[in-house]
């Protein structure tokens, strides 16, 4: 581990290329169901957390994803169009909205998914147990090295 103290610039621009890679294939998996969908990557990541996080408000969509309400507007106004999401005000505050997938939304990020959850899969089968959790454990720190800042 302690080479790891003395990476060069050269090393570290060949980590973030892979990370570019990484996720240019991983959705560009998906672009046939997007496509089908006219739907792009902006949708994707809205769809994703919309399953993750089931029920989730505006503002703590907006938290997560760390755009504009105008950009958030956008999408989700694209995802209502074509009938993929629901909102429900909050019982207790009536100014908050809840935002879930409806059937069709689940369906549609179901395909989406099955065509990512492939590439993932595959490369995480074929790693060992301590190179997935060490992975894993990098990324985490890459996510909350940034929310640092």
């Amino acid at each position: 581990m302690r080479e790891l103290l003395y990476l060069k610039d050269e090393q570290i621009k060949e980590f973030i290329e892979k990370l570019f890679l990484s996720y240019r294939d991983t959705f560009s998996d998906s672009k046939s169901v997007l496509d089908k969908y006219s739907l792009g990557i902006a949708h994707n990541k809205v769809l994703h957390i919309l399953s993750t996080y089931e029920g989730i408000t505006i503002g703590e969509l907006l938290n997560k994803l760390k755009i504009t309400k105008q950009s958030l507007n956008r999408i989700l106004r694209d995802l209502i169009k074509i009938d993929l999401i629901v909102f429900k005000k909050d019982q207790k505050d009536t100014r908050v909205k809840h935002v879930y997938l409806n059937e069709k939304g689940k369906k549609i990020f179901e395909e989406i998914f099955s065509k990512q959850k492939k590439r993932i899969y595959n490369a995480l089968l074929n790693s060992s147990a301590k190179e997935v959790i060490d992975f894993n454990n990098v990324l985490k720190k890459l996510i909350k090295s940034n929310e640092r800042i």
